[in-house]
């Protein structure tokens, strides 16, 4: 099998144009060309008045060496490797803390070892409490009413779906054909921007979570890791609560899958001992625009093409102090949720269904955020900035957890909006019209009015006069990073892996998930060793 890329068509192609083009390229005749079939699957619009659909395919023909020599441009296919997953030799059950991407793929690989799991889901609240505590100290980083968490892995990982990744690796493969087995839609494996969907996304999950079932493993749902138990640098289990009840359960084996917004667990293993070093992220807004508006910006007349889709971007503003601004987790004809963890204050992220048809399209719009600017050398220094700005948020939305927003042409003039145009703000439960020099540090506030300025130049409309600005956005990746060493392990105890988003190793679906499978076989490879 060869590999042929950039063949460009029009978005109204057919087979048969694709077959034709394949031809010509490799100018061979119609008998000569046995199969063929799309690999890889994007969209070229850098001119609107001539969007492309850019395809990589895999091509069978006769006499397939003598082909390679005359037209160098194709390249052999390698078959993807098998993925085997060795047998467990674990002496107790491991405990996976966390059921986001890394925690349900590092239980799904445990499970297929025969290691019998248990998977800790938090979900729920364990306890609602809803006081407030306005004061907070490097001594006392979270509230003492901050047990209401969603972290820990829970679906709110998983709020839309998008699997673009970065990185490289064998596992990679793994993750999306996962995905697929339980429903995710095929065409995840060839879109250079692959997406599920939150509507869909929630029984893919379901179906992985049933599989850990069906191999032996156990889920505890409103579960929260307490404590871990600890002896000369050993891990010898995990103290569990639920529904308000403690238990201890005896493991030498925990994948930490926390996810980045776990606050308390943080808390209480750095309290533990458990190092732990602070790491630069990302804190801004999430802007809205109609999405038609986005997809005639991004296609002109071909907008609205049943073969596009509601169109994309990424956008980057390098500035002055470095810091810079870009936009992450485009969001299609989505909507703007709410992401909050902690009573007394608000936070947004961005989600999509899998039709992308919604009335606005959004972006998170970030300032990267240096240690440096945490104006503290305590690891956790960066939890305590975010918490300030969303309770400040939390404030600035008059309660109730509405999020406080901004037209653009006000955020740009400095004045607070009194009303907004012709941008409907999505967020649920609401926005209050706010100024959010109240909320954001003016560091960010600066740096936003760059991007946006900068950014009309590359897309222009960006910063139309109604797009709206919804704060905060603060939870894009942890500001904590979880020491491990070469075998995966925390480098305070042994047997204890810290893994993903949360421990500060991913940054995505797909990364997350990968650290998971990953993390997962080195716990395999140290049970084979005892």
């Amino acid at each position: 099998m060869l590999r042929l890329s950039n063949l460009a068509l029009s978005p109204d192609y057919t087979e048969t144009d694709l077959r034709n083009i394949i031809l010509r390229k490799c100018g061979i005749t119609p008998d000569q060309l046995l199969s063929f079939s799309i690999a890889r699957r994007s969209v070229d619009a850098r001119n609107r008045n001539d969007v492309r659909i850019i395809l990589t395919v895999f091509i069978k023909v006769k006499n397939e060496q003598v082909l390679q020599k005359k037209c160098r441009f194709l390249s052999p296919v390698s078959g993807v490797p098998a993925f085997s997953v060795p047998e467990s030799h674990f002496s107790f059950p491991p405990l996976v803390v966390g059921a986001g991407p890394a925690g349900l793929f590092a239980a799904l690989t445990l499970a297929r070892s025969g290691a019998a799991p248990v998977l800790i889901e938090r979900g729920r609240p364990v306890e609602k409490r809803t006081q407030d505590v306005e004061k907070m100290s490097l001594d006392g980083l979270l509230d003492p009413e901050s047990n209401v968490q969603f972290g820990e892995g829970g679906a709110g990982a998983f709020s839309d779906g998008k699997l673009t990744c970065g990185i490289k690796s064998p596992h990679l493969r793994t993750v999306l054909d996962t995905f697929v087995a339980h429903g995710a839609p095929e065409s995840i494996l060839v879109d250079s921007m692959p997406h599920i969907g939150t509507d869909r996304l929630k029984g893919v999950v379901a179906s992985i979570r049933q599989e850990i079932l069906s191999l032996g493993g156990t889920v505890l749902f409103g579960t929260r890791l307490e404590e871990l138990l600890i002896r000369g640098g050993h891990l010898e289990g995990a103290i569990l609560s639920c529904a308000g009840e403690k238990r201890e359960f005896r493991t030498d084996t925990v994948l930490l899958c926390i996810g980045h917004s776990a606050r308390d667990t943080v808390q209480s293993l750095f309290s533990q001992g458990i190092r732990m070093v602070q790491k630069p992220f990302a804190i801004g807004v999430r802007i809205e625009h109609p999405r038609v508006f986005i997809d005639r910006a991004q296609y002109g007349s071909f907008a609205g093409h049943p073969a596009l889709g509601a169109a994309s971007y990424k956008l980057v503003c390098h500035t002055p102090d470095r810091r810079g601004v870009y936009t992450f987790c485009m969001c299609p004809g989505g909507h703007v949720i709410a992401a909050a963890s902690q009573p007394g204050g608000v936070v947004v992220n961005g989600m999509s269904y899998h039709a992308r048809d919604a009335e606005n399209s959004n972006s998170a719009l970030l300032v990267g955020i240096h240690t440096e600017d945490f104006n503290d050398d305590h690891p956790l220094a960066g939890i305590v900035l975010q918490r300030q700005i969303e309770k400040a948020a939390f404030r600035a939305g008059g309660g109730n957890f509405r999020a406080p927003a901004q037209r653009v042409e006000d955020f740009l003039s400095d004045r607070a909006t009194t009303a907004f145009g012709s941008v409907n703000p999505s967020y649920c439960p609401g926005v209050i019209p706010a100024d959010l020099r109240a909320v954001l540090p003016d560091y960010v506030i600066q740096d936003l009015k760059k991007g946006l300025r900068s950014m009309n130049t590359q897309l222009t409309g960006f910063a139309m006069p109604d797009a709206v600005l919804t704060a905060p956005e603060t939870r894009s990746s942890s500001p904590v990073r979880v020491l491990r060493n070469d075998s995966g392990e925390s480098e305070s105890i042994s047997g204890l892996f810290p893994v993903g988003e949360g421990a500060g190793y991913a940054g995505g679906i797909v990364s997350a998930g990968i650290d998971g499978i990953t993390a997962a076989l080195k716990a395999l490879d140290k049970s084979s060793l005892l």
